[in-house]
Parts: structure tokens; C-alpha cells; sequence
């Protein structure tokens, strides 16, 4: 069960590793709705809306500034609210919680409104091929997959704050260690991705392939049917 392909000296692909964010669903109308609910949220309790608000700008913020700077002693996990804490003078019991409840909680009911068309067809044909599917981002992914109903397909979920990975994208660790838990060589495996300059330098630098989500799944469930038949 493997895709073939002879592209860049590459001669199967075993297993296709997904990006979750921007990837499987689209951002763009997700943040309109949060925005949303933040301004109804904001209209009863202006205050603290616009604590929300700010808060969310600067994890968002800083959490780019942390790219590449993991894989140390130093936890991503804790280190990613402390560093929002400082800058914001208040407490990472703070900042963690308005990060899981508005962008880890609440926009979990809009996902499938959002969901990329053609997900399930090329998780069909990896199925087909015996191509593993798992997932790999900055954020955890397990949630998110269930609320767009395709955790059925995967096998792996990892994310970037994992303990055995500790570095977010364009470091190469995650879809290393996901690599290494298949046990396949990192050229066999397809790294799906919105953002080339991320995910496609992760993937690069993982000595991996990469394919950029926003062609198209459609595309890309044929690109990997016309290599399967090869």
C-alpha cells in the first residue's frame, strides 16, 4: 500500500501528515464569526471584551515570535502564556484561560461550517492506497478533528507543545518525530500545509514533500490517485 511517485528522486509516498489550522478548515470566515461573538460578548461587558481581545492579539503575536525557538529545555506549553503574561502584566493562569476558551473552546461549534470542501475523498484514497494519515500543528489537534468529524481517518495527532517535540514550524521536529513513529523515511511522507512559508519550509527542512492545501484538495486527492497508479 504505498504511492509512487518518482518526483525529485522520491520513489513512494507512505504517509500524508495534515496541518490543521488553515489546512482542513479555512480561517478567514472562522475569525469572522469569533470576531462576532467577541463584539456580542464585548457589548455586554466592554471591559473585558476588549481584555479578550487584546489578549488574543498578543498571544497570536507572540506565539509567531516563538517560531524556531523551541526544541530546548524550556517548555513551549508554559513558556507560550508566560511570555503574554509579561508583556500584558498579569498572570499565565490568565492568559491560558482566555486562550482555551476563545480559541480553543468556542470556535470549536463553527469548524464545520468552515471545513475545506474535498477532505473526505482524499481521505478516502489514502485509505485506498494504505497511505497512513496524521495530524500535525501548532496547536493541539484532537479537538478540532473531532469537531469536523474526520477523526476517524487518523492514526497520529501531534502538536507543536508536545513534550517529544517541543518547537513549533518551520522546525522540522514535529513531522520528524512523526516520521519516526510510522517508522518511514521523511522523503516518504507528504506534509499538507496552508502556509508555504511554514509549513512548506518545515517540510523542507524535514527533507519531506510538501503540498500546498489552498490549491485544493481536489488537486491534490488526484495528484496522489495518478502516483498511486504508478
Amino acid at each position: 500500500g504505498t504511492c509512487r511517485s518518482g518526483a525529485r528522486g522520491y520513489e513512494v509516498i507512505r504517509a500524508v501528515l495534515f496541518d490543521v489550522d488553515g489546512t482542513l478548515y479555512r480561517q478567514s470566515p472562522l475569525r469572522a464569526l469569533m470576531l462576532l461573538e467577541i463584539l456580542a460578548y464585548g457589548a455586554f461587558r466592554p471591559a473585558s471584551g476588549w481584555k479578550v481581545a487584546g489578549t488574543l492579539s498578543v498571544f497570536r503575536r507572540e506565539r509567531e515570535r516563538l517560531r524556531g525557538k523551541g526544541g530546548g529545555t524550556e517548555p513551549l506549553v508554559r513558556l507560550q502564556y508566560e511570555v503574554v503574561a509579561t508583556r500584558l502584566r498579569t498572570t499565565p493562569e490568565y492568559v491560558k484561560a482566555v486562550v482555551e476558551e476563545w480559541m480553543f473552546r468556542r470556535p470549536l461549534r463553527y469548524l464545520r461550517f468552515c471545513k475545506r470542501p474535498g477532505i473526505e475523498p482524499l481521505f478516502e484514497s489514502c485509505a485506498d492506497l494504505g497511505v497512513r494519515v496524521g495530524a500535525f500543528s501548532d496547536y493541539p489537534t484532537k479537538r478540532k478533528r473531532e469537531a469536523l468529524g474526520v477523526s476517524p481517518w487518523f492514526d497520529l495527532h501531534l502538536a507543536g507543545t508536545d513534550p517529544e517535540i517541543n518547537a513549533f514550524k518551520p522546525s522540522p521536529r514535529g513531522i520528524l518525530h512523526a516520521c519516526a513513529l510510522w517508522e518511514i523515511d521523511p522523503r516518504t511522507c507528504l506534509y499538507v500545509g496552508d502556509r508555504p512559508e511554514v509549513d512548506g519550509v518545515a517540510a523542507r527542512n524535514a527533507k519531506a514533500r510538501f503540498a500546498l492545501a489552498t490549491r485544493g484538495f481536489n488537486r491534490i486527492q488526484n495528484w496522489v490517485e495518478m502516483e498511486g497508479e504508478r
